[in-house]
């Protein structure tokens, strides 16, 4: 997992296939942005996914204009952002739900 406490940079900050996990990989990217991404309030811009297969089983982001949001399977709803360390642990939580 990766946290990136600088200004917002691009850079690889992960292997392309980012790290195994149970049946398939995750890829954590967090920002800290100098401004909110609307409409979120933090100053984080955020990615985080679990694949299986070639496939989305959960993300969480906070796409510009959309704002803080997760991705259940089919299922897309709003999420409540608190701080980054909690970002982490509710992700890793639908994570491993998934995994059952």
């Amino acid at each position: 997992m990766i946290w990136c406490n600088t200004p917002y940079e691009r850079h690889r900050t992960l292997p392309e296939q980012g790290i195994l996990f149970g049946s398939g990989f995750i890829e954590i990217v967090i920002w800290r942005v100098p401004h909110p991404v609307s409409p979120s309030e933090h100053p984080y811009k955020y990615r985080l996914v679990y694949v299986v297969d070639g496939d989305r089983v959960v993300g969480y982001d906070n796409e510009r204009g959309k704002g803080d949001h997760k991705h259940l399977g089919d299922r897309e709803e709003s999420y409540c952002f608190e701080s980054p360390k909690q970002l982490m642990a509710d992700f890793m939580a639908d994570v491993k739900g998934a995994e059952k």
